[in-house]
């Protein structure tokens, strides 16, 4: 139209979140970013230490009964399952907070995946450690009480079981996220998609040695329940990859 001109510009929310910013500028918003972690942390925390009661219940579910054996330790694992349960909490507010902290440099098809993989992250380290608990804990706690006779009986500690089901419950929710972190790799190039259909052998084997070295039973069961997981996990990763990612 004469005398109007149209002008195209890029959404208003993006004006203050694209352009170039200073060093003082990334250190504060560094600081701000960290603040607010931080603030999460402190809030999940205290809400997990009003309902630690429950949560102690459901985590002793599986033993039962627990012992102390030094003064102190009751309250220190008290203390670290409550800062464990408020990071979980908090883990929504971390992952955004880390993400508002690199924005910047991303590009708005970047800004869409990272938005959208947070969820997914949080929602898969959640099922891969319920997974654990519920399905492959109790086989190995049953495993290993069946060691006990009538000279030999489990006089279990608070640490001592806390430290044993952080380590098989754990590595779950890393695990299941592999297919984040093979979508990731793809995107950056670093792992062609058209590779990843190659090596569903080898994939296989190395699933059953890692679990080998994860899961502290010898019996296949158990070992199997955290394999095959992998296995079917890798194959959605190159189910996404191909669909999302192949040109």
């Amino acid at each position: 139209m004469d005398g109007m001109e149209v002008k195209l510009t890029a959404e208003p929310w993006r004006d203050n979140i694209d352009r170039d910013m200073s060093l003082a500028e990334h250190l504060t918003e560094l600081r701000s970013c960290l603040f607010k972690a931080g603030a999460a942390l402190v809030a999940g925390t205290a809400v997990s230490f009003y309902y630690l009661e429950q949560i102690i219940e459901a985590l002793t579910a599986p033993v039962g009964q627990l012992y102390y054996l030094r003064p102190a330790e009751a309250f220190m694992v008290y203390l670290k399952i409550a800062l464990l349960a408020g990071l979980i909490l908090a883990a929504p507010m971390v992952l955004y907070q880390l993400y508002s902290f690199v924005r910047p440099a991303l590009t708005l098809r970047e800004k869409h995946y990272a938005l959208c993989t947070i969820p997914i992250i949080i929602v898969l380290f959640l099922g891969g450690m319920l997974f654990s608990y519920y399905l492959v804990f109790p086989r190995a706690v049953e495993f290993f009480l069946g060691f006990g006779n009538g000279h030999v009986n489990p006089l279990i500690s608070m640490e001592s079981y806390l430290d044993f089901m952080l380590m098989l419950v754990v590595p779950f929710g890393f695990v299941f996220n592999i297919p984040v972190v093979l979508l990731l790799l793809a995107y950056l190039k670093l792992l062609p998609v058209h590779a990843l259909g190659r090596y569903h052998k080898h994939v296989i084997l190395a699933a059953f040695i890692l679990a080998a070295f994860i899961t502290p039973t010898p019996d296949i069961i158990t070992q199997s329940l955290l394999a095959l997981p992998m296995v079917v996990l890798y194959e959605l990763s190159l189910v996404l990859c191909k669909l999302l990612l192949a040109s």
